[in-house]
């Protein structure tokens, strides 16, 4: 199915529609029961995956996905293009596009994959960014999906820093129609404009201080790591100050629904963000997080290639949630 009006790029969350989140999601769905159902899509065509960051789980899960689909991933780094000797980025799409089918990017800046995807003709995909990390809040909702069912119904408590993780799953909650309580210390709130826009459509988001109150009665609660990437160790001792009196340990699990779930990102940090009893328990869904970043990057890739998506234009319909 190809549309006339079909989104180019996934650059955040917030660029999708209801709809487009209930296709990304029922693909995924397909995808994890037969992975090679698609296999000659991209066939004899590259996918050129940029690693601005180190990766495990989407490095490997992109790469994976693009053979998956009988594509050839090329992974590079910034000193393996002519971007690391002042090629402008626009100049570097505009080549790019003549050679591959996808770009994908894992960098810093929000800015620069924005600028790449403008003067690309191909889709570019965001992998990470300092604001967003849309692949991400896909896995985890596919992952919430297949425990709990209608995603209306959910409950999510986000613990800790305010981070992009954290943005790209407001936007995604606020998609979904679930609940998400936000609790983060002074200083480490997410930023208010992407809380606004998902409020604005809908979103059922709260912020609070106190973590205990954001856990009560979650059917899930989520962290991530207190120090991200390229943040200065300057900052790390302030950062875990701050931020230890919202570790996820047994106690505030406690307060959460009873068999309320665990969820992180990984890579953990074990007596930070999170004790080792939770995030090793039989609560944890990590390990389902992960694997499901990648069929939902396969489902993200098809998607985009085969022009399925619409954008956040189409939210005015109702019923598409299934």
């Amino acid at each position: 199915m190809h549309l006339a009006w079909a989104m180019k790029d996934l650059l955040r969350t917030a660029d999708l529609s209801r709809r487009d989140l209930a296709l990304l999601l029922e693909l995924a769905g397909r995808f994890k029961t037969r992975p090679y159902q698609h296999r000659s899509e991209l066939a004899n065509q590259t996918v050129v995956l940029f690693f601005d960051k180190p990766s495990t789980r989407t490095r490997i899960s992109l790469a994976t996905a693009v053979a998956r689909l009988g594509g050839v991933p090329i992974v590079v780094g910034p000193d393996e293009l002519q971007l690391g000797r002042g090629e402008t980025i626009e100049d570097t799409a505009k080549t790019l596009s003549r050679y591959a089918r996808v770009f994908v990017a894992r960098t810093y800046r929000d800015e620069d994959v924005e600028r790449f995807a403008r003067a690309a003709t191909i889709p570019v995909i965001n992998a990470l960014t300092d604001r967003h990390h849309p692949l991400q809040s896909l896995a985890d909702l596919m992952t919430l999906d297949e425990r709990f069912g209608d995603l209306r119904e959910v409950e999510l408590a986000w613990v800790g820093d305010g981070n992009n993780v954290c943005h790209s799953l407001i936007e995604a909650m606020s998609l979904a129609g679930g609940v998400m309580r936000v609790a983060t210390p002074d200083g480490y709130a997410p930023d208010p404009a992407i809380v606004e826009a998902a409020r604005a459509r809908g979103g059922r988001i709260t912020l609070v201080r106190d973590p205990r109150e954001a856990v009560h009665g979650a059917h899930a609660v989520y962290t991530d790591t207190w120090v991200s990437m390229g943040d200065p160790e300057v900052e790390r001792a302030a950062r875990v100050d701050a931020l230890t009196p919202y570790r996820v340990d047994e106690a505030l699990m406690a307060r959460a629904r009873p068999g309320a779930l665990f969820m992180h990102c990984l890579p953990d940090h074990r007596g930070e963000e999170v004790s080792a009893e939770v995030v090793d328990g039989p609560r944890s869904i990590v390990f389902e997080q992960a694997e499901n970043r990648l069929h939902t990057a396969v489902a993200v890739l098809h998607a985009l290639v085969e022009e399925r998506l619409v954008g956040e234009r189409d939210d005015e319909e109702e019923g598409v949630w299934r």
